[in-house]
């Protein structure tokens, strides 16, 4: 029997990579290649994107793909990811019941307390009255300066002002009194006259404390316990705020409507069991943990977290054409986050950040599904296909690939849904698990707290680092070291946060979170996905259950490539005495393709092809 050509294809949530290797007495690895999954891993729709990477590989080392002998793919998986808010109390306001607002530049400095009035209407308060007066539109900074100084001198007591254009500074900085004015209020036409008004500025660098305080507010407005509920969206939306103007009219009429988080019922190998999502990420997780091996995972009827849990299986429904009550989930992994939400009846735009626990759900396939791509592939290459193996164990195989590696190894192997662990004795015996939650679960954490809504954005703030563009002509990186330039930076860069992209491409982040914030929500984000699962996935595969048993562990896979990851994982095994680092998959591919390879060097044990 002649020489063999073997592809291992690796279907992963992320992209599918594949290994091809000649085969004759040992193997001779020819070349690898990866190209951007087609589909929910686990479904035909995956097929296009394995014809394309088995496509370009094959011509990129000088052979047809009719000469493939057989293809061996790995047992995929699907994870979808989605996030399960603690509460969510949506606070319907009418008539402006409360408003918060918070503008990049505003003028002057304290807090007023006062009655909304006109501009126009200024010349008829008579002295002494305490007034939170509100520019018209048409008027210019000049203006406004001009006739607050006047009513001042009558002997109106002018506590602050309210502008709509960005003319905060211009504003104030004409006033004989010191006063705190606001600006950029988009709605101003909106604000409600003769209404009760707080409005507090701060000098820069500090924050607002009153009107960020829902008992600050219930001060000055001389509010019950029940009214300083319904404000308490409005006080969090000011947290950490330079400025803001909260205004009351007793007209407004307050409902709420609540919509409770709900519980998940974990049906266990052992036992089932209930937890309230309210009880936290850490709690969600410990049951998981003692429920043994999941065959199960309900939410509860009309919850958010219900509704999450049934989206999941619907989709996976639609995608597998299985029925929804088919549908198992094998694994959950639980964070704890932050979802902004709009306050309602805000005047700009304002938004609360509300606690969330964040899931990433791993749904059960059976085999069936994916001899259907098995099916399909073969069908429309001619070639033979078979499904090889599980991910982890094809991983270890591809891992000791990696030089200076050798058994006993325990490998991590991180992509963009699934943590994969697994570890091999000297004996050659592997145990494995597979576990929800990856980078996926990373970017959708970053662009939910950052109140993006670009999922996009979110996975480069991910992938790269940061920098504070400072002057047109240098930056200053996160890790704090400054870098020069000989031309000028696109003015539209200038005192923006930028990701620093490949050949030199910044790209500006459009929030106004400080690059400190940022930094802390990326790397809190990877350290409560990747930390927490390389933690639990080598807990379940280590010699009795003790990650101490382990000795050294390669990291794999494609998260395996960020410059952050690898740190955060090293640094948490060190505890356990465990050497931990980036594989390098048949010493030349890094740490990804380590599946792709172990799909190949396993058919030698598989007894070759009939």
């Amino acid at each position: 029997m002649g020489a063999k050509i073997i592809a291992g294809v690796d279907v992963g949530n992320s992209t599918t990579e594949v290994a091809i290797a000649e085969y004759f007495n040992g193997f001779r690895f020819l070349g690898g290649g990866l190209t951007k999954t087609t589909g929910i891993k686990g479904t035909v729709d995956n097929v296009v994107g394995i014809i394309k990477v088995l496509k370009e590989t094959t011509a990129s080392i000088g052979i047809s793909l009719n000469d493939i002998d057989l293809i061996r793919l790995n047992e995929a998986t699907p994870v979808i990811g989605d996030v399960a808010m603690e509460t969510i109390t949506e606070t319907v306001i009418t008539e402006s019941t409360m408003i918060g607002h918070n503008p990049a530049t505003p003028g002057g400095a304290g807090l007023g307390i006062g009655t909304t009035v006109r501009l126009s209407d200024l010349e008829g308060c008579p002295p002494g009255k305490q007034v939170i007066v509100v520019a018209d539109l048409d008027v210019d900074f000049r203006t406004v300066a001009e006739q607050l100084n006047r009513a001042v001198a009558r002997g109106v007591d002018v506590q602050g002002a309210i502008l709509k254009n960005d003319d905060g500074v211009l504003v104030a900085n004409r006033l004989n009194k010191v006063i705190p004015v606001i600006d950029e209020v988009e709605y101003i036409d909106r604000i409600p006259l003769n209404m009760e008004a707080a409005v507090e500025v701060t000098a820069p660098g500090e924050t607002i404390k009153v009107l960020a305080d829902p008992y600050g507010i219930a001060t000055v407005f001389k509010l019950t316990p029940e009214e300083t509920k319904l404000i308490v969206p409005v006080a969090r939306a000011l947290i950490g705020n330079r400025s803001a103007v909260v205004i009351r009219t007793p007209r407004g009429d307050v409902k709420t409507r609540r919509i409770p988080a709900g519980k998940l019922s974990i049906l266990g190998a052992r036992q089932r069991f209930e937890v309230d999502i309210q009880a936290g990420a850490e709690k969600v997780q410990e049951v998981i943990e003692s429920a043994g091996k999941l065959e199960d995972v309900r939410g509860e009827p009309g919850t958010n977290v219900g509704g999450m849990i049934e989206r999941i299986r619907h989709v996976m429904s639609d995608l597998t054409n299985q029925p929804v009550h088919n549908m198992k989930i094998q694994d959950i992994l639980a964070v704890d986050t932050f979802i902004p939400q709009k306050v309602q009846g805000a005047l700009a735009g304002e938004f609360s950040l509300e606690n969330a626990v964040g899931l990433a759900a791993m749904v059960k396939t059976n085999k069936l599904q994916m001899q259907e791509i098995a099916e399909k592939l073969a069908g429309e290459l001619g070639i033979k296909v078979e499904i090889a193996g599980v991910e982890a164990e094809m991983a270890v195989r591809g891992a000791l690939t990696t030089p200076g590696s050798d058994r006993p190894l325990a490998i991590l192997d991180m992509g963009g849904g699934s943590t994969d662990a697994a570890i091999i004795d000297r004996e050659g015996h592997i145990n494995s698990v597979h576990l929800a939650g990856a980078g996926d679960m990373v970017t959708l954490l970053i662009n939910s707290e950052l109140g993006l809504d670009n999922p996009g954005l979110a996975e480069e703030i991910k992938r790269y680092p940061l920098a504070k563009v400072e002057s047109l002509y240098h930056i200053r990186t996160e890790d704090g070291s400054v870098q020069f330039f000989d031309k000028a930076l696109d003015p539209r860069l200038f005192a923006r946060v930028v990701i620093l992209k490949e050949k030199g491409v910044m790209e500006p982040i459009p929030v106004k979170d400080s690059l400190e914030k940022i930094k802390l929500i990326r790397q809190e984000a990877k350290k409560k996905v990747f930390v927490t699962n390389a933690v639990r996935a080598l807990q379940r595969v280590a010699p009795h259950g003790n990650i101490r048993n382990v000795e050294f562990v390669v990291m794999v896979g494609g998260s395996a490539l960020d410059f952050e990851i690898p740190g955060f994982i090293s640094d948490r095994l060190a505890e356990y005495g465990v050497v931990a680092g980036r594989g390098n998959i048949r010493g030349q591919a890094g740490p990804r393709n380590a599946v792709a390879t172990g799909l190949v060097l396993s058919y030698e044990e598989a007894g070759g092809i009939n």
